[in-house]
């Protein structure tokens, strides 16, 4: 029992690990992905942590676009400071790793947001985002004939962000 209740506790420190690492909000379905992709820990165990470190407000939730996004707390950075010593050392070694590899598109990919939805047969509503820390830099919407060119739209979004955005404000602040 005293096993099994100290392995719960170094999922949960691993989970505070994690987030803190990122050092930025994360959304549940990336996280989801990190921890499965690398076999870190149990899919529904893990869920169940979340809630419970929310709950003892070790970590924020947020909801933005239909998207849980988790961040930690003062309280579960001192907490994961004070109990750290706890996650095995090649456990934090090979949580290190994957956040290394994997920071800069999680980054990205919570920075950068485009969806649509079908509005009627022949009109679908095409929104393309692009946030930095808590600042909506632009929040584009469209309407397209077609779901194809919707899913080419936010593909294209998804992939040239960083050069469409600066090339919409140079078309609007340059001289006609």
């Amino acid at each position: 029992m005293l096993s099994n209740n100290k392995r719960l506790a170094e999922n949960k420190l691993m989970l505070l690990y994690i987030i803190n690492k990122l050092d930025m909000p994360i959304s549940n379905l990336q996280l989801t992905k990190l921890i499965m992709e690398n076999n870190l820990m149990n899919y529904f165990y893990s869920q169940q942590f979340l809630n419970e470190l929310c709950d003892d407000k070790l970590l924020s939730s947020q909801v933005i676009d239909n998207k849980t996004f988790y961040s930690i707390t003062d309280a579960g950075k001192k907490t994961l400071a004070y109990l750290s010593d706890l996650i095995l050392p090649v456990d934090k070694e090979r949580i290190d790793n994957v956040i290394n590899s994997s920071k800069k598109k999680i980054r990205n990919e919570t920075r950068i947001t485009a969806d649509f939805i079908p509005e009627s047969e022949n009109k679908y509503i095409v929104r393309c985002c692009v946030h930095e820390d808590n600042f909506t830099l632009i929040e584009l919407t469209l309407a397209v004939g077609s779901r194809n060119d919707a899913k080419i739209i936010c593909d294209n979004w998804k992939t040239n962000a960083q050069n469409i955005y600066p090339e919409i404000i140079k078309l609007l602040i340059s001289k006609r």
